[in-house]
């Protein structure tokens, strides 16, 4: 099947002429002509009855029509929602996230982003898992630290470290002068897998275990901040989950020289050729947003 030879058809039974139809497509006569003669042959109908004066449709030809018409109708309109996407995207964009930094402040960046486009719908699934971006149908990741090997691509959007924190009733309680202190303090402990037994902390070119016996160990970032805010403890947590506190006085920096290495955030998503305007638009946006990273302001 020849979807142009049906459009050709249409087009002779809505303007009555080959003449009309040509001018209509822009095509010239003798190709419209063609054309209707290679979809008869291979229909094997006769669609059209032509005289020296007019043409006319056959009693097939009219049923042809009916069904025909509706077939161009929606490819047309299907070509129009493309382009009218392209101007104005619209449609539904689904986001991965971690909990911790979804309720941060991935939201804030969402509702900005929603306040700007209103033909945009977001779903946005906090876990801590790592998603098959494919196979679970999303269309990007905020994921950090480093990227294995993979078809996705992954697009840097800023890079954070996790830095040392206590209260000041703890610090009041367990003064820290200098690193060697912190070996006696009680540690508040992100472990975001099993196996992790220990963070390295560095200053310049000295290295040092932060690590267990813990006191409190966590997957979540959440709980061990809040462990941290009542006491519990010196804790290692990430730069964007403790600015806020920071600045108000809750937490105070512990051995401020003394840090992470620097992590990297990748915003991660299918490889396209050419990707949903609405998505290109989350991206650019989302890298705005967290250059530099608001936590960091």
């Amino acid at each position: 099947m020849d979807l142009n030879d049906i459009v050709v058809f249409t087009k002779v039974a809505e303007t009555k002429s080959f003449t009309g139809a040509a001018d209509a497509l822009g095509l010239p006569k003798s190709t419209v002509s063609r054309k209707l003669a290679q979809l008869e042959e291979r229909l094997g109908v006769r669609l059209v009855q032509r005289t020296t004066r007019k043409l006319a449709l056959t009693d097939i030809g009219e049923m042809y029509y009916e069904r025909c018409s509706r077939i161009v109708h929606d490819v047309l309109a299907a070509e129009q929602l493309v382009t009218d996407m392209q101007a104005t995207p619209r449609g539904r964009l689904r986001i991965t996230a971690t909990v911790d930094f979804s309720t941060r402040w991935l939201g804030d960046i969402v509702a900005a982003f929603l306040a700007n486009h209103p033909d945009i719908n977001i779903e946005l699934e906090s876990s801590d898992e790592v998603v098959d971006l494919i196979e679970d149908g999303f269309d990007v990741a905020v994921r950090f630290g480093p990227m294995p090997e993979s078809t996705l691509i992954a697009r840097k959007l800023c890079s954070l470290s996790l830095v040392l924190a206590a209260s000041p009733a703890y610090l009041a309680r367990t003064p820290m002068k200098s690193i060697d202190d912190l070996d006696a303090a009680e540690h508040v402990l992100f472990t975001p897998t099993t196996a992790t037994q220990a963070w390295t902390l560095f200053n310049g070119d000295q290295t040092h275990e932060f690590g267990r016996p813990a006191r409190f160990a966590s997957n979540n970032y959440g709980a061990v901040r809040d462990v941290a805010l009542a006491g519990g403890g010196v804790a290692l947590l990430s730069e964007f989950m403790v600015s806020e506190d920071l600045t108000a006085g809750r937490l105070l920096r512990v051995l401020p020289d003394w840090s992470t290495k620097q992590t990297e955030v990748h915003a991660v998503y299918p490889a396209r050729h050419n990707l949903p305007p609405r998505l290109t638009l989350f991206l650019d946006h989302l890298a705005k947003a967290l250059s530099p990273p608001p936590w960091d302001r």
